[in-house]
């Protein structure tokens, strides 16, 4: 098998994580699961995002949120903009670190930022420019990559288009996200394969859902294709407003435990990790769809 020696996990609990849920998250939690997470060995994580407070309630404290997280140097936190309005809030909070997002989908790229693709991108390259031209960090998250909630399966070449033009800028990292967890192993391995052929500059990461149950073979077969960073999400929290029936994100936790199992580093405290899986449980009204916050506790091997 083609596996790495060591795998870089991007916690993506404290903004897409949490962003579907329907009551209000009071910022001192959230800073206090950021810092938590903080401590794990986790050393990326998206810590909040500038949307419209209107479309995405749960994220009308990002300035509050960003400005008061007790920063630590080894620790790049991210923040998600999907517009020129995002980019301008996130810079005035102080932000150095960029998540940019456009859907591969029309439809949703409407539903979700009110713009068609090219227009996103249009707006999105010169926020790349400004943001490079400022020494940010920029990474650029490419959703409905396999599938749409509303239009299906989305064809190979609008996501490798996509990829080829992030190639022109100076885009620190791509990331593949099969938003609503429709793609199947087959499909990661080649679009994955497909987008590391092209030789980008940038480091391509995975974003996988589980709403079919598929999300670990998922990881594998872009493990096989050469990918060696993906989004994950504490507890499995996960969700898009604006991709119906989207389940929450790869667990952070079931991840870190089978790439431990199978002999890959990852760097993270796995007792700390669970601490911060308890932390969400208390934060959250939903059922955790993480598979150790169900067994620890019971007979599971401790061999993290």
């Amino acid at each position: 098998m083609n596996l790495p020696k060591r795998v870089e996990i991007i916690e993506s609990g404290p903004r897409d994580g949490i962003q579907n849920e329907n009551t209000f998250i009071p910022t001192e939690k959230k800073l206090q699961l950021i810092h938590a997470l903080g401590k794990t060995g986790i050393r990326r994580m998206e810590a909040t995002s500038f949307v419209s407070p209107k479309h995405v309630p749960q994220m009308a404290d990002a300035d509050r949120v960003y400005r008061n997280i007790d920063q630590q140097p080894d620790v790049q936190y991210l923040v998600l903009i999907p517009n020129k309005k995002g980019f301008e809030r996130a810079r005035d909070a102080g932000a150095k670190n960029l998540a940019l997002v456009a859907g591969a989908s029309e439809t949703f790229n409407k539903k979700n930022v009110r713009m068609s693709v090219e227009e996103s991108l249009h707006q999105l390259s010169l926020v790349v420019e400004e943001a490079k031209s400022e020494n940010m960090f920029v990474r650029f998250s490419i959703a409905t990559a396999f599938h749409c909630p509303y239009e299906g399966l989305v064809a190979e070449e609008k996501t490798l288009n996509i990829v080829k033009r992030l190639g022109t800028l100076e885009v620190d990292e791509i990331v593949l996200c099969d938003t609503i967890g429709r793609a199947n192993p087959n499909q990661v391995y080649q679009l994955f394969s497909k987008t590391l052929d092209l030789g980008t500059k940038g480091k391509v990461t995975a974003h996988f859902h589980d709403t079919y149950g598929f999300s670990k073979a998922n990881s594998f077969a872009a493990l096989q294709a050469g990918i060696t960073s993906f989004d994950t999400a504490i507890g499995g929290l996960g969700g898009c407003p604006f991709a119906p029936g989207a389940a929450g994100n790869d667990s952070t936790e079931d991840f870190v435990f089978m790439l431990n199992e199978m002999g890959i580093e990852t760097g993270i405290d796995f007792d700390r990790l669970m601490d911060c899986v308890s932390q969400v449980k208390e934060m959250t009204e939903r059922r955790l769809t993480g598979h150790l916050q169900q067994v620890r506790g019971g007979n599971m091997e401790q061999r993290v």
